[in-house]
């Protein structure tokens, strides 16, 4: 099933399921409102009529109670000599003795009385009243009983059901046709709401797929509107960006590595070809040849140590953690001090920032190497930690400022820097390491010569 006919038949069957309670609600409540008017109805007028029938017959007296005096019959009530009454909006309505008499209105059929109606007619309290459905020739009727009192009868009157059920039957009618429009109006607009938003996922999904089947990177991803599929396609531009500046850092760092690796390989094979053509070579050359393989051969493995460094250097998954700067460059000067026996001063105050500590000891090593590389006076390399800026300065040939920008990026080495060993990919590594933890790196001469360089991290 597909997305767009999920998201329709959700709505359908939220909309029927809410529209379907609300009428049986409606339905019940309107079927218990009627049932009581006529409840109230049929028991109001049979009570009325019971009192009249009382006011007309009288008091009566002892004996038979459907006799007068004379032992005739008792007159029949005025009120039940015609079917109907007007004054009470009686359908039916009759008189039942206590001997099981009924009197009505002419011409009209009897209404139904049960032993419990005899009961009622022979009691002695007036005005009690009981409540029973009855049929009549196929007819739902709604009957209310009403002793007379003195066992002098009851009064039966009925009210038919038919107007209710009408009544239902429309209300159900028009629910169901409310059912029905709002179900309608629901899949409508479940469809549109659908299909807006499917045609645009069905769009970012053509790109994925075909980002994924042509490795192309420079496909245009569309990204409109500010909400969940808006931003999806906003993020898959930025990925695809990402991605591409990816693909361009390789691209070139293959390129320049394959460069750089050149020199280093030339002067060793040259150097192998020497060695293998002239074997009878005085000592003095040979010594110094094997002193130049040497040479090449460390530089070449710190190339390419730098490059596995450089290409590793984002998929570390050392996790960041809060520590004291100090706590990272400390280490860092302790080994530079052993491994130059020169001088590195450090000057640090509590600086706390959220990094990946290994990384970082990485980039402020290779800042300390390179100002005790091109620092040839001999003086102390100072270290200097203050705010989260981590600085490290020298008394070296200084930077040119025709230079500064450049010299973080990979394999680039100033004129000063030529002659001495390296790869040109320190301080890139830095730069690398301090982007990942949102810093900024910085390269200026220092008053009195030599240079500054270091980083700035923001705060955790």
């Amino acid at each position: 099933m597909s997305l767009r006919t999920k998201i329709v038949a959700a709505l359908v069957v939220l909309s029927f399921v809410a529209t379907g309670a609300i009428g049986a609600l409606a339905y019940r409540a309107t079927s218990r409102g009627l049932s009581s008017q006529v409840d109230q109805s049929v028991t109001a007028s049979s009570v009325d009529l019971a009192r009249r029938v009382t006011d007309r017959r009288g008091p009566g007296g002892r004996g038979d109670r459907d006799q007068d005096r004379g032992g005739n019959p008792a007159p029949v009530p005025p009120i039940f000599s015609r079917p109907g009454d007007e004054q009470f909006g009686l359908l039916r309505a009759q008189f039942v003795s206590s001997q099981g008499r009924v009197v009505g209105a002419p011409d009209v059929e009897q209404l139904p009385v049960s032993a419990a109606d005899l009961q009622l007619a022979a009691q002695e309290a007036e005005g009690i009243t009981t409540l029973r459905n009855i049929t009549v020739a196929d007819d739902e009727y709604r009957m209310a009983t009403t002793s007379v009192g003195r066992g002098r009868g009851a009064v039966q009157v009925a009210r038919t059901l038919d107007e209710n059920e009408q009544l239902l039957r429309q209300l159900r009618n028009r629910v169901l046709l409310a059912v029905l429009f709002v179900v309608a109006a629901a899949a409508a607009a479940g469809w549109f709401i659908a299909t807006s938003l499917t045609d645009r996922l069905r769009r970012l999904t053509g790109v994925a797929e075909e980002v994924a089947g042509t490795g192309r990177l420079d496909v245009d991803v569309p990204a409109v509107g500010d909400d969940e599929a808006g931003r999806l396609g906003g993020a898959l531009n930025e990925m695809l960006a990402s991605l591409r500046q990816a693909e361009d850092d390789q691209q070139r760092l293959v390129q320049d590595a394959g460069h750089e690796l050149k020199t280093p390989l030339t002067s060793l094979r040259t150097n192998v070809d020497v060695l293998a053509r002239y074997p009878d070579l005085p000592a003095d050359q040979r010594t110094r040849l094997l002193e130049d393989l040497e040479g090449e051969t460390r530089e070449l493995t710190e190339l390419v140590n730098e490059l596995v460094a450089l290409a590793n250097g984002r998929r570390l998954d050392e996790a960041p953690q809060q520590v004291p700067l100090t706590d990272v460059v400390a280490p860092v000067v302790e080994r530079a001090r052993r491994r130059t026996g020169r001088e590195v001063v450090l000057t640090a105050d509590g600086s706390v920032r959220t990094v990946r500590a290994a990384a970082l000891e990485r980039a402020v090593s290779n800042l300390v190497d390179n100002a005790a590389k091109f620092d040839t006076s001999g003086g102390p390399v100072e270290v200097e930690v203050a705010d989260g800026r981590v600085t490290v300065r020298d008394r070296g040939p200084g930077i040119d400022p025709a230079e500064g920008d450049r010299l973080f990026d990979r394999f680039y080495r100033s004129d000063a820097a030529r002659s001495q060993p390296g790869s040109g990919l320190g301080l890139a590594i830095v730069a690398d390491v301090v982007r990942q933890h949102g810093g900024t790196v910085f390269a200026r001469s220092r008053p009195g010569g030599g240079a500054e360089m270091g980083f700035v991290l923001p705060p955790s």
